[in-house]
């Protein structure tokens, strides 16, 4: 896909028409980046972003009865009557329990079951109970509330459509609910609307009740859902088509993929594309997890990009857009089916989604037209890159600013480069098993993860410790800077050397543990690929072929896509062409206590060999005297030297060969 420049512009300002051409062109992620972000210009309700009280139960399940019927009808109020009744499982010994509901949108009138009595304040509802109840213990609680005529950025009304958008934290402005990311719980909804109407929600349409002039819509979902991706999406007289996806498991079973759009649109070429995405996100994750799947374009008010509602996406303005849909598709199974336990766990849902977007262009075009989004991902961040890392611990507890949670150069394009480099360390066997046994795990699969669970995931199935690639990637900040260096060595009787030097020399972190790619090409055209660890900084190595070559590069295909590097040929470390004197790279270099040098000299000769470090002092001498010709070989006791950087020196017959000695404790 080709990048294009974001206009810094209010995008709600934009004309429905005019952002629908941009959408065209764009990449799903940044979509769904800056339809999320562009919440940062709203006004933010006090205490709507905060973690709340400590959870001492978990809500098995949400049953809401709402009536938004005038919603539907001029002057298009805001407000509607509701019922609810929150069924919960005790996890500590309580007496009240404390839900999320925003003071300004939501009047409590009344509760009732187990519930005696409420206080409503601070954008928390506080609930006495009938009793103390004890861990293990199921509780139903009813609230009776009234949602008010006010435009609070969840509960969304305007000429005959109603939608809600809750992302990260705003169920709570429309029903009370315990709003975080971890609890997710089943669903099942009433709506009672206008005949014209069609409604659309979480799971499966279980029933609909047309009585005169008014129908009652009752949506269930029996897969655990999270706050933040339940929907209630409705307009009059919107289109529906629907198309079936046959199962992997069992083609004689289908499920219903539902398309809502507005007058003048046609989704027919998203409609035939979805069966194909289907099957190839069943295939590399695991089948299409829920009862059926959907799509709705809104209106001018969601006027930018798409939001992963479980079963229900929703879509700006006749956005039937590829990427997008690729991008929103995916969050089914990541960010759907498997939640980020807390927001500090975001990269769980937005890289997985960013990277399937890639992957679904290798379905059809090849690896070639997946790398080169890779690539316009890392082009993004490396532009743009703020300097925090994807993950920050304290996001767990406070919620980050939309404008920081959903940035686009870190959580978007950053996090599915990290995807993309697990999968060239692994290699492709490893990361799709990696992939299809995460999307797999009956303790995450409808639950919520954090990013310890996908990385006890990868140890497990590469057999390895990959702590590492995760603590430098996702919990640290920025990218590697390699100055690295090499150099052709003519040994004689037709054998070559090739030596390279590697650096980092960034900041923070010091140092990137990565599998390095280097490419030497010969003379006689043919090529070679070598792959080593570079698991220290400046660290050398070296290697042995029986041919010239005449070319050098470092990681090839670029696989480590975010990091910016130089390599140069280090003139200094070459000898004369018609050298009499040859002196070999220390083996093994980097040094942690001894290592062995070797040189060479044609005829007897006044030999020095020497080492120094970086600033020209001289450490120890090794050689001061005459040597007889051929090979020699010595070993150096590096005990005593601190780590470092030094130069091995020899000096004859009016030559001077230097080379890398690195020691590392």
């Amino acid at each position: 896909m080709k990048r294009f420049l974001i206009l810094p512009v209010l995008l709600s300002g934009l004309s429905v028409m005019s952002l629908a051409q941009i959408t065209a062109t764009m990449k799903g992620s940044e979509i769904c980046s800056y339809k999320k972000s562009q919440l940062s210009f709203l006004p933010e309700i006090p205490g709507a972003l905060q973690s709340g009280p400590l959870h001492s139960y978990n809500v098995l399940n949400y049953t809401l009865d709402l009536d938004i019927y005038n919603c539907f009808i001029s002057p298009y109020s805001h407000a509607f009557d509701g019922t609810e009744v929150i069924t919960f499982r005790v996890d500590s010994t309580l007496n009240s329990i404390v839900l999320n509901a925003t003071t300004n949108s939501l009047q409590i009138n009344s509760v009732s079951l187990a519930a005696t009595s409420f206080t409503h304040a601070g954008n928390l509802l506080t609930i006495q109970l009938d009793q103390t109840y004890n861990p293990g213990d199921t509780v139903e609680v009813g609230i009776d509330y009234h949602h008010n005529d006010v435009t609070d950025y969840a509960f969304y009304v305007k000429n005959g459509f109603v939608f809600t958008d809750c992302e990260p934290e705003g169920a709570r402005k429309w029903f009370p609910c315990w709003d975080r990311p971890s609890d997710k719980a089943t669903w099942d909804m009433t709506v009672k609307v206008p005949g014209t109407v069609k409604i659309g929600s979480n799971g499966v349409l279980a029933d609909s009740t047309l009585v005169a002039d008014t129908l009652w819509y009752h949506w269930v979902s029996e897969y655990n859902v999270a706050t933040y991706l339940m929907v209630l999406t409705g307009k009059v007289n919107y289109n529906l088509d629907i198309v079936y996806w046959h199962k992997l498991s069992n083609p004689n079973d289908s499920i219903p993929i539902r398309f809502y759009y507005n007058a003048g649109e046609n989704p027919s070429a998203m409609e035939e594309m979805i069966l194909p995405m289907t099957d190839w996100y069943s295939e590399n994750y695991c089948e299409h997890p829920f009862q059926k799947d959907g799509f709705a374009t809104l209106n001018s008010e969601f006027s930018w990009g798409g939001m992963e509602n479980q079963t229900l996406t929703s879509l700006c303005p006749n956005c039937w857009s590829e990427s997008l849909i690729a991008h929103e598709f995916a969050h089914q199974w990541f960010g759907d089916m498997i939640t980020c336990g807390t927001w500090a766990d975001i990269w769980l849902n937005e890289g997985f989604a960013t990277w399937s977007e890639a992957f679904w262009y290798e379905s059809y075009a090849g690896y070639a037209a997946y790398k080169a989004d890779i690539d316009g991902n890392a082009a993004y961040y490396l532009n743009n890159n703020p300097g925090w890392a994807i993950s920050e611990p304290e996001w767990a507890i406070v919620t980050p600013s939309v404008n920081i949670l959903f940035n686009y150069a870190i959580t978007y394009c950053k996090a599915s480069t990290v995807l993309h480099m697990l999968r060239y360390v692994a290699g492709d066997s490893l990361f799709f098993e990696i992939m299809q046994t995460y999307a797999s795990d009956p303790n995450l699969k409808y639950f919520s993860a954090v990013i310890p669970d996908f990385m006890a995931i990868v140890n497990t199935a590469t057999g390895e410790d990959y702590d590492w690639f995760f603590d430098q990637w996702i919990y640290e900040p920025n990218h590697p800077q390699y100055n690295n260096s090499y150099n052709f060595q003519d040994l004689g009787n037709g054998q070559w050397q090739v030596n390279f030097y590697t650096e980092q020399t960034q900041t923070v972190p010091e140092f990137f543990k990565m599998p390095l790619e280097i490419k030497i090409r010969f003379v006689d055209y043919s090529d070679t690929i070598v792959t080593v660890m570079n698991d220290a900084n400046n660290q050398a190595f070296n290697w042995v072929f029986d041919k010239r070559p005449v070319y050098f590069q470092f990681d090839p295909n670029n696989n480590i896509v975010i990091k910016q590097s130089s390599t140069i040929l280090r003139i200094l470390d070459q000898e004369p062409v018609s050298s009499k004197i040859h002196l070999f790279q220390n083996s093994p270099n980097p040094v942690n206590q001894t290592t062995t040098i070797s040189f060479h000299i044609e005829e007897p000769m006044f030999v020095n060999l020497s080492v120094s470090d970086m600033l020209g002092n001289r450490i120890m001498t090794l050689v001061n005297g005459q040597q007889s010709a051929g090979s020699h070989q010595l070993t150096i006791d590096c005990n005593n030297l601190q780590p470092g950087i030094y130069h091995c020196t020899l000096t004859a017959s009016g030559e001077r060969i230097t080379r890398k000695l690195v020691v590392v404790k």
